[in-house]
């Protein structure tokens, strides 16, 4: 059984976006672990393994355009099973 079981993975297209804080804030409100925030000022990169993928995407969409999102069951990866 895994802890955090959605891979959750986005672009955020904006501007004057700082890596720092992205993954300050995600990492202070949104329980989950292997966060990577990368990118510069106008696109930022978000990996993150959480069960509340939504609160990611919501924070998310309030800093910019979201797109290229994927959230993958990684419980049913282990178990062999799509989705």
């Amino acid at each position: 059984m895994l802890d955090y079981r959605f891979d959750t993975q986005l672009l955020i297209e904006g501007e004057q976006l700082s890596e720092d804080s992205i993954h300050e804030h995600i990492l202070q409100t949104i329980p989950g672990d292997c966060l990577l925030v990368v990118g510069d000022d106008t696109l930022i990169k978000v990996h993150y393994h959480t069960n509340l993928p939504w609160k990611v995407l919501e924070y998310a969409a309030s800093l910019g355009d979201i797109h290229d999102i994927i959230v993958e069951n990684m419980e049913r990866q282990t178990n062999d099973l799509h989705g």
